[in-house]
């Protein structure tokens, strides 16, 4: 059966609520929050609308289970959304979670684990996130620093600064600290648990935390790749994260870059505007800070840079 073509469309961001968010977002998005601060902005989220095309008003899971070998090609593993991406706003210490690995995320039936990266969009001068925990240290003294509060003295922590891409596989203990604006790329999971939270009134999952917990893992920084026309700023299992100059303009198979191999790609503003325009659909504006997803099955267009563009194309990579 052939696979119907499918013509790119943007997605409508979600503001979600957080104790550790901001009231105000601006200037990355026009958004003052009327309640609780925002801590998350979800880009690719299964209940994220679409905003133009067709099938505008759709949330995006229900059109992955309409089209999914339109969105990701016909031999795709799965026909769920595989990425979750997201901007994080961290006002507050977010607490110290772990997240599961494929494995044991099927154990308690669910799909899949959280593998994730982080890329600082901006960040101050005394920027950190927690990454891992500290040599030599064991479940046992987690556990014991856990009822004690004082979890953070056995943390790794890394200084963070704009343009750093941070890789954190399934089963790294880690935290979030205020000081950058984060541009998160992960396995379309939301399972965290957290094992420390800094006396906030929120569950904590301490038994399932260290069960998921790896002593050591690969996480860490990610030296860039320097490509003809691309920088490779992450390439692993799950995800590809690429910034891509536009200089005025690109084309759709410019994009898929030198072994063109189609396949469903989020293309993400992080500065600058631009446009997709080709035969049979709609033109598509892709704002600052926003997202257009391009199918399997798009037809080929042309990006134009209306301006100050940087651009991020974000693509999954299939676990072997």
């Amino acid at each position: 059966m052939a696979v119907q073509e499918l013509a790119p469309f943007r997605v409508e961001p979600r503001f979600d609520a957080r104790v550790w968010g901001y009231r105000d977002l601006r200037p990355w998005y026009d958004r003052v929050a009327e309640g609780d601060p925002i801590g998350e902005v979800w880009l690719t989220g299964d209940d994220c609308l679409i905003a133009t095309g067709p099938y505008a008003g759709k949330k995006l899971a229900a059109l992955f289970s309409e089209a999914h070998a339109s969105l990701l090609g016909a031999d795709a593993p799965s026909p769920e959304s595989p990425l979750l991406i997201k901007m994080l706003f961290a006002k507050e210490k977010l607490s110290v979670q772990v997240h599961p690995d494929d494995t044991m995320a099927q154990k308690y039936g669910q799909p899949r684990g959280k593998t994730e990266c982080w890329y600082a969009l901006a960040a101050e001068t005394d920027a950190k996130v927690a990454v891992g925990l500290k040599p030599a240290v064991t479940l046992d003294q987690v556990k014991e620093e856990i009822r004690a509060g004082t979890l953070e003295s056995s943390l790794a922590l890394l200084p963070v600064e704009r343009g750093d891409m941070i890789f954190v596989d399934a089963g790294t203990v880690h935290a979030i600290w205020p000081g950058a604006i984060i541009l998160e790329t992960q396995q379309n999971c939301d399972i965290t648990y957290r094992m420390f939270d800094y006396g906030r009134p929120r569950e904590l999952h301490v038994e399932r935390s260290l069960e998921a917990t790896k002593l050591v893992t690969r996480a860490g920084k990610i030296t860039p790749q320097q490509l003809g026309d691309r920088t490779v700023l992450i390439d692993v299992e799950y995800f590809r994260v690429e910034r891509i100059p536009v200089q005025g303009t690109r084309t759709s198979e410019s994009l898929r870059g030198a072994n063109g191999k189609r396949g469903l790609a989020w293309l993400f503003a992080a500065a600058g505007a631009g446009r997709l325009s080709g035969q049979g659909f709609e033109a598509v504006d892709l704002p600052a800070r926003g997202v257009v997803c391009v199918p399997a099955a798009s037809p080929e267009f042309e990006l134009l840079d209306w301006g100050g563009l940087d651009l991020f194309r974000i693509t999954p990579n299939w676990p072997k």
